[in-house]
């Protein structure tokens, strides 16, 4: 299922946080939902929302994860547009949600609300058309981009076209930009040698990058990466896509 095509700019969108970005990153969470404000939205938060059920599915517990996505599922009744700060969440909305409810009687509602998922990165640049004067001194950005965002939903494009087009800001292409960074969720924790590993590599490719900081989309991407680059000694950590665009284009204002 590709991702959303919008024949026209919407006036309203539901916002859906995610379960990382609610419980450790929240001040990103907002710092989205004033950029989507700021472009003229009404943006509308259902205070049900929890998990999209992608722990318990990629661990093989379909049957949990139905009944964690299907406490969703009711919570977006109008026909708008599904943002959702985070390429592994949607990614999992968008692509395995109807697959998740195959042969049961949600199956419709599925597809539907999966249908209306799109990631925050691509809704602001191929949606919104994002464009901002540039506010920060200049500075050289890495953007790391998850796999789920890279594979499932083709938006790491978009995550770096925000980034480039800021006119005080180059971004830098590091070694193993494509790789993962070892979360994966409920990977990390099941094979911690490896995802240990697989972090140490990416933390230590952006470093060298030669870039002031990084940025991404996915909170659990930026959890673990940052978690790795504070055993160091350098001053080097990576902050939210919506935390840095905000920042970089006037703040509220």
């Amino acid at each position: 299922m590709p991702p959303i095509a919008s024949p026209s700019r919407p006036t309203d969108v539901y916002f859906f946080g995610t379960c990382l970005l609610d419980l450790f990153l929240p001040e990103a969470g907002l710092d989205a939902i004033t950029l989507l404000e700021r472009e003229g939205l009404r943006v509308h938060f259902p205070q049900g929302q929890s998990c999209c059920g992608q722990p318990a599915y990629t661990s093989g517990q379909p049957a949990e994860a139905r009944s964690v996505a299907r406490a969703q599922l009711g919570l977006f009744p109008q026909p708008w547009p599904i943002v959702v700060p985070s390429g592994s969440c949607a990614g999992m909305m968008h692509r395995h949600w109807p697959t998740l409810f195959a042969d049961t009687p949600d199956h419709a509602q599925a597809v539907a609300v999966a249908g209306r998922v799109v990631e925050f990165a691509d809704f602001l640049l191929n949606v919104l058309q994002f464009a901002r004067h540039d506010h920060g001194d200049p500075t050289q950005v890495a953007v790391h981009t998850s796999c789920s965002a890279r594979r499932e939903m083709g938006t790491h494009l978009a995550s770096e076209a925000l980034v480039e087009q800021l006119d005080n800001v180059t971004r830098v292409s590091p070694a193993r930009e494509a790789e993962c960074c070892g979360f994966g969720g409920a990977f990390a924790l099941r094979h911690p040698d490896i995802s240990g590993a697989m972090v140490s590599d990416k933390a230590a490719a952006l470093q060298a990058s030669g870039a002031t900081t990084f940025v991404t989309a996915d909170a659990g991407c930026l959890m673990n990466i940052n978690g790795k680059l504070g055993c160091g000694t350098q001053p080097f950590a990576g902050q939210h896509l919506a935390s840095f665009l905000l920042h970089r284009t006037g703040g509220q204002a």
